[in-house]
C-alpha cells in the first residue's frame, strides 16, 4: 500500500504513534509536509497527556520534533504482512486512553441488530425477517428521535408484533449503549492486521469515526475506526457483547487523531462521510458509506453518556460512534449475506479524517497483545520522560 492509501489533509494537525524495534518507547509523532516527526517530550510523553494539553492541536503544531521517515515510507512499512520492524511503522494513535464505543446510535441501522437478534445468528433468516418487519413500521427511521413519542409508539408496534429487543431500548429509548471495547494500549493501528475469534461464521467491519475525549469530558479531536463486529455471536445473546466485540486486535483506530483547531471542528465530525472498500483475495468487492448527519445521538451526548458526575476516565477516553452500515450484499450463496474472508482488505476512510487500513486475519494469527500500560510506564520511567 502507499501513501495515497492515508491521504491526509494538508491543513490538518495530526496525532499519532510509531514505533520501530530497539527504540526504547513507543514515539509521540505528527506530519508536517509530508515527514514524519517524533514530537515525544517530558511535558507530553504520550498521546493521552497531548490530549490534556489546554490546546492540544497548538501543542502538537508548535512542538519540535526529529524527522524519523517519510509519511509514505513509513505507512508502507506499516503492514502487517510485510513490515521491518527496524524500520518506524504506525501505532494506534491512542494509548492510556480508554477505548469505548457506542451501539446502535443511528436508528436507521437499529432494524439490522434486531434482525440480527430475531435471527438468532442465522443469517439465512436474516432477510425474511428484515422484510417483515419494514412492512410494519417502514424502511426510513432517519427522522426519529431517541426518547421521544414517536419512537416510543415505533417500539409499542414492534412489541405488539413479538419483535422486542434490547436493541429498541437503546436505540430508539432515552439511554445510549456504551461498552468497553478494548483494554487501554490494546487497538491497532494503520496497517496491522485486524481480527475475528475464531468462532464466528457470520461477522463484518463497523465503519465508524471516533472522537477524542479528554479526562474532563472535552472533545480534543477525532480518527476513524473499525469496531469489528461478530454478528453471529452477538445474535445469540446481548450478553454476548464482549465475547463479539473485544478479541485480538479487533479494535483497530487511525491513521492519526486529527485535533481540533480553525481548519478542523466538531461541526466537521458531525457532516463526515465515512466510506468503506472491502477488497477480498476471491476479488470479492463491497462499498458503502456513512453519513455522520444521520446519528441519532450527537457525539456531545455519547461522551456525555460515558464520562462526567457519574463515571471519570482520568485519562480521557476514545468512544467509537457507531455507524449506519450494515454489509447485507450476498457473499457467495444467494440469502447468506455477507462475512469476511481472512484476507480481506478493509479501508475505512473519510475527507478529513484519511483512511485506515486493515488486513483481516483470524485472532490466534494477528499479531498477540504484549505491551501494556505497565511496560509503557518503565519504559517512559528509563527514559527519564516521566
Amino acid at each position: 500500500m502507499s501513501n495515497s492509501e492515508i491521504q491526509l489533509p494538508a491543513d490538518g494537525v495530526f496525532l499519532g504513534r510509531a514505533m520501530a524495534e530497539g527504540w526504547a518507547h513507543p514515539a509521540i509523532v505528527t506530519v508536517r509536509d509530508g515527514m514524519v516527526l517524533d514530537i515525544t517530550s517530558g511535558s507530553a510523553p504520550t498521546s493521552r497527556d497531548v490530549c490534556e494539553q489546554a490546546d492540544p492541536a497548538g501543542y502538537v503544531a508548535s512542538a519540535e520534533g526529529r524527522p524519523i521517515g517519510t509519511l509514505s515510507d513509513i505507512a508502507a512499512n506499516s503492514f502487517a504482512d510485510k513490515h521491518d520492524r527496524t524500520r518506524p511503522y504506525l501505532l494506534s494513535p491512542v494509548d492510556l486512553q480508554a477505548v469505548k464505543a457506542a451501539g446502535v446510535t443511528f436508528v436507521v441501522s437499529l432494524l439490522e441488530r434486531v434482525i440480527e437478534e430475531q435471527a438468532r445468528g442465522s443469517a439465512a433468516k436474516a432477510d425474511a425477517i428484515r422484510a417483515d418487519i419494514a412492512a410494519l413500521i417502514g424502511h426510513d427511521l432517519s427522522k426519529l428521535k431517541p426518547g421521544s413519542d414517536e419512537a416510543a409508539g415505533v417500539k409499542a408496534k414492534l412489541i405488539e408484533r413479538g419483535v422486542w429487543s434490547q436493541y429498541l431500548e437503546v436505540g430508539i429509548g432515552p439511554d445510549a449503549e456504551v461498552f468497553t471495547k478494548c483494554q487501554p494500549m490494546a487497538s491497532v493501528g494503520f496497517g496491522a492486521d485486524v481480527g475475528l475469534h475464531p468462532i464466528s461464521t457470520w461477522n463484518n467491519p463497523e465503519p465508524e469515526v471516533a472522537v477524542i475525549a479528554s479526562s474532563e469530558g472535552r472533545i480534543v479531536g477525532a480518527t476513524l475506526g473499525n469496531d469489528v463486529n461478530l454478528r453471529d455471536v452477538e445474535g445469540r445473546s446481548a450478553l454476548l457483547l464482549g465475547k463479539a466485540k473485544d478479541n485480538n486486535a479487533s479494535a483497530s483506530l487511525g491513521p492519526f487523531i486529527r485535533l481540533f483547531d480553525k481548519d478542523f471542528t466538531l461541526a466537521d465530525v458531525k457532516s463526515a462521510v465515512v466510506g468503506l472498500k472491502v477488497e477480498g483475495e476471491d476479488g470479492f468487492v463491497l462499498d458503502g458509506q456513512s453519513s455522520m448527519a444521520e446519528i441519532s445521538r450527537s457525539p456531545e451526548e455519547l461522551v456525555a453518556s460515558a464520562i462526567g458526575p457519574h463515571h471519570q476516565y482520568p485519562d480521557g477516553l476514545a468512544l467509537y460512534l457507531g455507524t449506519m452500515f450494515a454489509p447485507v450484499k450476498d457473499r457467495g450463496e444467494a440469502g447468506k449475506g455477507f462475512t469476511h474472508n481472512v484476507g480481506d482488505m478493509v479501508t475505512i476512510s473519510s475527507e478529513k479524517l484519511g483512511a485506515l487500513v486493515n488486513r483481516v486475519r483470524l485472532s490466534p494469527d494477528c499479531a498477540p497483545w504484549t505491551y501494556g500500560t505497565s511496560h509503557l510506564m518503565r519504559d517512559l520511567a528509563k527514559a527519564r520522560l516521566i
